[in-house]
């Protein structure tokens, strides 16, 4: 009988010591301070913020602070700074700002590399092959996301370019939001434009594929790239991607500003 009692106690302790951590409660936005620095920082670096009122503002930083406190990001091989950490809560926010409620269950951590890596996640200079600026993580990295520091600054250095790599792959972990990564968001859309939605996207991809489109030609390969591209230039050049692409903007428009 000793034995089997020590043989539990030592069970016992061993849940208790590997047992994944709980991630902190998400606090209502009413409750959460903001640091007052940051409203310059995300001036300076975020045209997203910049062109939001100044209550909107509030709610986006509120946002950000409820992000990272649900949400580890650790820096590998380099040091994580407060702008890495700001840029990839923004990040998080910018697809989900006006849904009230959201929270990325399928995400534990954001792993900051700091340049392009292959697909054996190296990223030493001398590797060849180094063109994966972000991924989410499947397997042994289910539940997190590896960006590349370099691409995350990029994202929101250039402001005419049409792309964000982190605003990409936070689209993804939204189509992944109903268990598959399939191109279609169905936690966003309601189910009678999901035919409409995939009509619209096969010829926009064929216009891509022949060259008859400024979208860019990552969203041609597949039906879940263009979500994530055709959403980057969504957030990233609204006015331009809504003169460009009418009916396309109208249909993600529904997705991300319900």
């Amino acid at each position: 009988m000793l034995h089997i009692f020590i043989t539990i106690s030592i069970l016992v302790v061993l849940y208790f010591i590997l047992k994944p951590k709980s991630k902190a409660k998400s606090l209502s936005l009413d409750k959460i301070e903001v640091p007052e620095h940051w409203h310059q920082l995300l001036l300076k670096n975020i045209l997203f913020y910049k062109n939001l009122s100044t209550e909107d503002q509030k709610i986006f930083c509120k946002k950000m602070v409820q992000f990272l406190n649900t949400t580890n990001i650790e820096a590998v091989h380099c040091k994580l700074e407060e702008l890495d950490s700001l840029l990839v809560a923004a990040s998080a926010v910018i697809p989900v700002f006006k849904f009230p409620n959201w929270q990325y269950t399928n995400l534990t951590t954001v792993l900051l590399y700091p340049d392009y890596f292959d697909e054996d996640l190296q990223f030493n200079a001398k590797v060849k092959g180094r063109n994966i600026a972000g991924l989410v993580g499947t397997g042994r990295f289910e539940n997190q996301m590896i960006l590349s520091k370099r691409a995350l600054y990029h994202g929101f250095d250039n402001k005419t370019d049409k792309s964000n790599t982190a605003v990409h792959e936070f689209i993804h972990l939204l189509d992944k939001a109903d268990g598959v990564v399939d191109g279609i968001p169905a936690v966003l859309l309601e189910k009678q434009y999901i035919i409409p939605w995939l009509q619209l996207v096969h010829q926009k991809m064929e216009d891509i594929n022949t060259n008859k489109s400024d979208i860019r030609n990552y969203g041609g390969t597949s039906e879940i790239e263009f979500l994530a591209v055709a959403g980057e230039y969504f957030f990233e050049r609204p006015k331009l991607f809504k003169r460009k692409h009418p009916e396309l903007y109208a249909m993600l428009e529904a997705c991300f500003m319900k």
